[in-house]
C-alpha cells in the first residue's frame, strides 16, 4: 500500500548540485513505488539575486563570492561533472561560462508547475544552462522550454513578458529563506523533514522509505 508524500524541492536552476539532487531523488521515487506515491512542488531560490541582465564570467563571480580559494575548485567542478553523467545528465565545460539571474526561470516554472509541467520545465532549464551554455533568464530560452515542455505558448509568453508570478516567488522565497534555508537543494518531505544537499539516489531511497515506513501524525 502506497502513502502520499510531498516533496518540496528548494533548488535553482543554476545550482549544479541541485541538478544531481534532483535527478537523484527523481530516480530514488522510481525505486520506492512500491511505498510512496509522491507529490515533487519546485519551490524557487535564487543563488543570486541581484546578478544584472547578461550576467557575470563565472569564475569571476566565484572569486568575488568566495574569494581567492574559488580558483582551487577544478577537483570539485570535475567530480560533480561526473556524478551527473551517472545520472545521465551532462555538464559542459566551456571556456568563458557565465552565471545568471534566475528570477525569470523561476516565474515560468511556477507557471508551468500550475499547468502540470514544472519538472519538465525545470529540467529543460537546466539543459539549457548547464550542457547548451545558454542564459536560463533569457526569453527566448524560456519559451524554447515552454513550447518543448507542452505549454501553451501564448499563455507562457504572457507571463514571461508581464511579469506574472513575481510576487509568488518573492514570497516563496522570502518563506523559505525565514525559515532558515540558506543552501540548495534542500528537499522538505511533508512538511517535516528536512534533506539538505545533493544525495546519492541509494541515500534519498533510505530515507524516503524509513519516513514512509512512519505512522503519520493526526491532523486537527
Amino acid at each position: 500500500m502506497t502513502r502520499t508524500m510531498t516533496f518540496d524541492v528548494i533548488s535553482d536552476v543554476v545550482c549544479p548540485w541541485c541538478v544531481i539532487g534532483l535527478l537523484g531523488l527523481e530516480r530514488a521515487l522510481d525505486a520506492t513505488g512500491d511505498v510512496v506515491a509522491p507529490v515533487i512542488r519546485l519551490q524557487p531560490f535564487e543563488l543570486n539575486p541581484h546578478m544584472p541582465p547578461g550576467g557575470q564570467d563565472i569564475g569571476e563571480h566565484l572569486r568575488e563570492k568566495y574569494g581567492p580559494r574559488a580558483d582551487g575548485g577544478g577537483e570539485v567542478r570535475e567530480r560533480i561533472r561526473s556524478m551527473a553523467a551517472a545520472l545521465g545528465f551532462e555538464m559542459v565545460r566551456r571556456p568563458g561560462a557565465r552565471i545568471y539571474n534566475t528570477f525569470d526561470a523561476h516565474r515560468l516554472i511556477e507557471h508551468a508547475q500550475r499547468e502540470g509541467h514544472g519538472l519538465a520545465v525545470a529540467h529543460l532549464l537546466f539543459r539549457a544552462y548547464f550542457t547548451e551554455g545558454r542564459d536560463p533568464g533569457d526569453p527566448s530560452v524560456l519559451m524554447d522550454a515552454a513550447r518543448t515542455a507542452g505549454l501553451d505558448a501564448g499563455a507562457a509568453r504572457g507571463v514571461i513578458e508581464s511579469g506574472t508570478y513575481a510576487a509568488e516567488v518573492r514570497i516563496a522565497e522570502d518563506e523559505w529563506r525565514d525559515n532558515g534555508i540558506t543552501s540548495v537543494p534542500t528537499i522538505i518531505v511533508d512538511k517535516r523533514y528536512v534533506i539538505q544537499g545533493a544525495q546519492e539516489p541509494a541515500a534519498y531511497e533510505r530515507a524516503i522509505r524509513r519516513i514512509a515506513a512512519e505512522q503519520p501524525t493526526p491532523v486537527g
